[in-house]
């Protein structure tokens, strides 16, 4: 009972982070259309890319035992491949200074979760050791990956808005902390529950922040087509005062 209730709850976590994980297809549908990252930040999905990255080999017989964590490495394989996805198109529109700091924040990334890596494999000879050492050092990636947030919660509270805060994001973000820190106290594994305990709070700030806000939007600015008609409209607007006041001139002649 107690193993399927596990199972149940690690396939309902699954779920709720491949919710979670693809929630910024709708940011990133906005950026290429706008052909423009705006004010959205890179480092949740770089924090989050880290993290993926760490569990997908926590969650492998090289660390595990057998296959015991399977929905980890299932889940964390597919999100490394949308949050590269992400970055790629985050790379592709940001200024020269927004690739910048995404090449700066993602090649520590790379380097920690490949060293992680090597270290594990050859210097530990057991799998209780390795868990360990992955473990925490991903405990301080997802407790990274959950605070990284906080940049986007900053600047909704400095604008009163959260159009740079997307909804989703911040729900699935909740549910998924909540999940997998049931799933790792049903599976007696601190190493998987404690990130949750720092992601559960930060979830229920953002929604919270959500319902305050919410309502709050801000003023966009007029389109090229706006313009261009507000541009045509005025010439219009002049000859017509021109024309009444050659008329009322005329009338005042003949009177």
């Amino acid at each position: 009972m107690g193993e399927r209730l596990r199972l149940a709850v690690g396939i309902m976590g699954n779920a709720s982070s491949l919710l979670l994980y693809a929630a910024p297809i709708l940011t990133f549908s906005r950026v290429i259309r706008k052909r423009s990252t705006e004010d959205f930040s890179c480092i949740p999905y770089i924090g989050a890319l880290l993290n993926c990255l760490l569990y997908t080999w926590y969650g492998l017989p090289v660390v595990s035992y057998k296959w015991e964590n399977f929905p980890v490495v299932t889940i964390n394989g597919l999100g490394i491949i949308l949050e590269l996805s992400f970055i790629f198109i985050y790379f592709w529109f940001a200024s020269t200074r927004g690739k910048i700091k995404v090449g700066v924040v993602t090649t520590p990334v790379i380097l920690v979760s490949c060293i992680t890596a090597i270290i594990s494999a050859f210097v530990f000879h057991d799998h209780h050791h390795r868990k360990a050492f992955v473990g925490t050092v991903g405990l301080v990636a997802s407790v990274a990956m959950y605070c990284a947030p906080l940049v986007a919660v900053k600047q909704v509270i400095l604008t009163k808005s959260v159009e740079f805060m997307p909804f989703y994001l911040s729900l699935f973000s909740f549910l998924a902390s909540v999940l997998w820190l049931a799933y790792g106290l049903l599976s007696h594994d601190l190493l998987l529950a404690s990130p949750n305990l720092v992601g559960c709070p930060i979830g229920v700030l953002q929604l919270v922040l959500h319902c305050k806000y919410r309502k709050r939007g801000i003023m966009e600015e007029p389109s090229k087509w706006d313009l261009e008609q507000n541009s045509q409209e005025k010439p219009k607007q002049m000859q017509l005062v021109m024309n009444e006041n050659i008329n009322e001139k005329e009338l005042k002649n003949t009177a």
